[in-house]
């Protein structure tokens, strides 16, 4: 088969050309002028380290915790960053003081590393996990809230709720499941993970107890940057997961709040840094900025479903309404689903190694079934999901 076209934008990537890269969920993917952004900073950084952490590193980081939350609509004072959104959820998770019998929710549709996060705090506090129940094909979002709301004790706590979903790519309507779980008392923590540039996101109307996600997705930064914001009232309870020196600083509660988030100890910063740089300039590169971004990917996504739909005999899980950026459709095939495994489903590395195509393939033994996810970006074409599905037919 011929290689498939890749979109005009994708020249501002340094994708392997021979790759057919339908995979930006997993770990996004940095364009060229990012990548400059990131090296001209460590450059700064290396010619004095100390000046640039005693003078310019607070300041720059400021910086780009402006440029996020004018873009999440977000309070500049609860904004902290991470270097991933597991990070995030287990700081908000190892903070909390649980009592025997506190409850927390999770639906079976949750990121296995956030779900064994909880798992390990309520066992180690006498909690309990509430796992909701809820299937992977869905009519709407009515069935979400409702599995959820119906899980909601006098002893529920917490509950983690995804924006989209990555084992399973479906949009949860997470809105209203914030809106509702907070008026029963109940804090939420959104995993965000596929949250900024993937879908809209508004903070402050939303009004999540805490909420963290990656820029190193969606926002297409350098590996390792993520935010986690906390809400005002929570941000006394809430301490980085690395005790450092910001436990001693002697300012008011919200500058030891911040430094102590800051500088928990020496690491890379620049991932965090190029906020700023990725916002301007993936947000330029189409007429109408991150709205116009976010819906040409969910099109995208949405008939590149239909095209592996086909292939596959199957039909789409989810109404368009729970589609964003990625979709999951269920591989063919019955028997025993294993546990997902760090060198990859052998489906997987088969498409990769004969077809050149990086699209994920993985158990999700919590309904027993084998998923194949696609996402879509800037630099993906509607060629490439007939190419995957010309390679399905082929070997399937």
């Amino acid at each position: 088969m011929n290689r498939p076209q890749r979109s005009s934008l994708a020249k501002h990537w340094p994708l392997d050309p021979d790759l057919t890269f339908l995979n930006h969920g997993s770990f996004g993917a940095t364009p060229n002028e990012v990548l400059d952004e990131q090296s001209r900073l460590r450059i700064q950084i290396e010619r004095d380290p100390v000046r640039f952490f005693e003078r310019d590193f607070i300041r720059k980081l400021d910086s780009s915790r402006e440029a996020l939350c004018e873009f999440l609509n977000a309070e500049p004072m609860g904004m902290t960053f991470v270097k991933n959104a597991t990070e995030g959820v287990n700081t908000v998770l190892r903070s909390l003081e649980l009592n025997p019998g506190d409850e927390i929710i999770v639906p079976n549709h949750s990121y296995q590393a956030c779900w064994n996060a909880v798992d390990f705090v309520t066992s180690r506090s006498g909690a309990k996990t509430v796992v909701v129940d809820i299937p992977f094909r869905l009519d709407g979002n009515e069935g979400v809230v409702e599995a959820i709301m119906g899980a909601v004790t006098e002893r529920t706590v917490l509950a983690l709720i995804d924006t989209v979903t990555s084992p399973t790519g479906i949009r949860m309507p997470f809105e209203e499941l914030v809106s509702e779980l907070q008026s029963e008392g109940v804090d939420v923590l959104l995993d965000a993970a596929h949250g900024p540039g993937i879908v809209p996101l508004d903070l402050t109307n939303l009004g999540a107890a805490y909420c963290t996600g990656n820029c190193h997705k969606w926002i297409c930064t350098p590996k390792g940057s993520a935010f986690l914001h906390i809400r005002s009232d929570k941000k006394s309870e809430i301490r980085p997961l690395s005790i450092g020196h910001g436990a001693t600083h002697e300012g008011s509660a919200q500058e030891r709040f911040a430094y102590e988030f800051a500088w928990t100890g020496t690491q890379a910063p620049t991932p965090w840094l190029c906020i700023p740089k990725a916002l301007e300039f993936i947000g330029g590169l189409v007429e109408g900025g991150w709205p116009a971004i976010m819906e040409r990917n969910r099109n995208l996504v949405i008939e590149g479903r239909k095209i592996v739909c086909e292939a596959l005999g199957t039909t789409a899980p989810v109404p368009e309404s729970m589609v964003s950026s990625i979709a999951a459709v269920e591989m063919p095939g019955n028997g025993e689903v294993g546990a997902m495994s760090l060198e990859g489903d052998p489906y997987h590395n088969f498409l990769l190694d004969e077809y050149g195509i990086q699209v994920p393939v993985f158990p999700w033994r919590h309904h027993g079934k084998r998923y194949i996810r696609i996402s879509a970006q800037l630099y993906n074409d509607i060629d490439e999901y007939r190419f995957l599905a010309d390679a399905l037919r082929e070997s399937i």
